[in-house]
């Protein structure tokens, strides 16, 4: 297996970030990536790869263009204003108010794009996310061109950011590029399995309405877990879309059996809808010691997991999302590639 990564995702290391009433070190640090990059090559899990550059317009198949210009010039635009710290939203048009005006605001622009305050822009942001997508769109190249699979190792993650907004650490949806990479190069359908701890709510916007894109989330109940407002088991999908998006719920403190009970109900819908390939949106933070995730699968269940998505038999692509346990990171992710590639071959 191919994984595509580059060590210039560390241009994005934000300061700090706003956790349940605190301002805390950022969670999401670039040691992640530096520890699943280390374990995969300690355990000989594939080819590391240099992604390659891609063009805007390939972003903008799923991203509004307001939006990625204004995640361009960002950063310039905040130090052009006398600040050197990380820029974090504090203000955001809710029900109501008008998003049709762009401000000329900068701190209002910011607010406008975001749903949280806990994703800080720093001065590489826009340089890692856009790599994040080059790096997503080059194992999708390679899946394209007849590979079985491809790992995309990529930070900042992708998920939460929805067509035209930033949250949830992150600001270029990859796992829905790369989907419509798919759709562009003449797949007729494709599947996005979201095994990620939190609901992958940007990656479900983006595609809510449309048919050829089946997404599949197992996830931490909407009700209690962040993202909060969309994750439900009864959002499956509307217009030309309806059926073609599923959501599983879980309690925190699910475990082992609950997850995986889950994840057949998720395969059984991919199955049937006969996708010419597969998205993995690769979060391990449902591990039993991440420090912001209530689930608790065992280590070892990642060797599971990873044979039961090769059980599927379908072209894959794994584009790495949340995981915050830094040390256990690592090996977890690497026992998902192990157990597909023992099971694909």
């Amino acid at each position: 297996m191919d994984i595509f990564y580059s060590p210039e995702h560390r241009a994005h290391r934000g300061e700090f970030e706003f956790f349940r009433g605190e301002l805390v070190p950022c969670f999401e640090k670039p040691e992640r990536a530096d520890y699943i990059h280390a374990a995969l090559v300690r355990q000989e899990l594939g080819n590391i790869v240099a992604p390659g550059s891609f063009p805007l317009d390939a972003i903008e198949r799923v991203h509004a263009p307001r939006y990625l210009r204004f995640l361009e010039g960002a950063w310039d635009e905040w130090a052009a204003l006398g600040n050197t710290r990380d820029a974090i939203p504090a203000v955001w048009p809710i029900r109501g108010f008008r998003h049709d005006v762009e401000p000329d605001s900068f701190i209002a622009r910011l607010g406008m794009y975001s749903f949280d305050s806990g994703t800080p822009f720093t001065a590489g942001s826009w340089q890692a996310a856009k790599l994040g997508a080059d790096i997503a769109l080059s194992a999708q190249r390679r899946i394209a061109g007849g590979a079985r699979a491809a790992f995309a190792l990529s930070r900042p993650p992708g998920h939460h950011a929805g067509a035209d907004f930033l949250g949830g650490y992150c600001f270029i949806n990859n796992a829905a590029v790369a989907a419509q990479a798919f759709i562009d190069g003449g797949a007729h359908r494709v599947a996005i399995l979201d095994v990620d701890y939190h609901h992958g709510n940007g990656t479900q916007s983006i595609f809510y309405g449309r048919p050829d894109v089946l997404f599949q989330s197992i996830h931490g109940d909407p009700k209690t877990e962040y993202p909060f407002f969309l994750g439900h088991a009864d959002e499956t999908g509307e217009g030309a879309g309806a059926g073609f998006n599923q959501n599983y719920p879980l309690p925190a403190g699910s475990g082992n059996d609950a997850w995986f009970a889950a994840f057949d109900l998720a395969a059984s819908r991919i199955r049937a809808h006969a996708p010419d390939a597969l998205v993995v949106s690769l979060g391990v933070d449902t591990y039993v010691g991440d420090p912001i995730s209530k689930f608790r699968l065992d280590a070892p269940e990642y060797l599971r997991m990873g044979d039961a998505i090769a059980a599927l038999g379908l072209p894959t692509l794994f584009i790495m999302e949340g995981g915050y346990a830094v040390k256990e990171i690592g090996d977890n992710v690497a026992s998902v590639l192990r157990g597909f590639r023992d099971r694909a071959g």
